[in-house]
């Protein structure tokens, strides 16, 4: 089941475990040192799946500035990511936006390496690659139906 919070809405444990898995996977596994905490995470939505009572996957969405929304920080633990959480978490999320936000765009600045995780997705390249935190990544936008 996914959950899902305004920033006020999170306890004070349930976010020093979003920000242990965040920081985990994105400065530690990925080696990529970089700010974390980014003042985003109270201007967003926050999903997240646990597992035995433990956060494994999680994203955030930023409410709306100038008819863009945008997903970001999508993360599933190194022990999970062949279960499908990362699909659920991210169809879930779309289907907010379809909901909520008809009048707006959704981006994503996704990793290369997940174009194809994200294309089945809905999400399209607009071509613009870029290196964000020495990663290669890419601007991608959600296919409205």
């Amino acid at each position: 089941m996914i959950e899902k919070y305004t920033y006020a809405e999170l306890s004070k444990e349930d976010l020093y475990e979003i920000l242990r898995l965040r920081t985990e996977v994105f400065v530690v596994e990925q080696n990529c040192p970089y700010q974390e905490c980014d003042n985003l995470d109270q201007l967003s939505m926050h999903y997240l799946v646990r597992k035995n009572g433990a956060i494994v996957a999680y994203l955030r969405m930023l409410l709306p500035v100038n008819n863009i929304v945008k997903i970001g920080r999508v993360v599933v633990h190194k022990s999970e990511r062949q279960n499908g959480f990362g699909i659920d978490i991210m169809q879930t999320a779309i289907a907010d936006f379809n909901e909520q936000f008809d009048a707006c765009t959704l981006k994503i600045s996704a990793q290369q390496y997940l174009d194809k995780f994200y294309s089945d997705l809905g999400f399209y390249s607009t071509g613009k690659k870029y290196l964000e935190d020495d990663i290669p990544h890419q601007e991608m936008i959600f296919k409205k139906d």
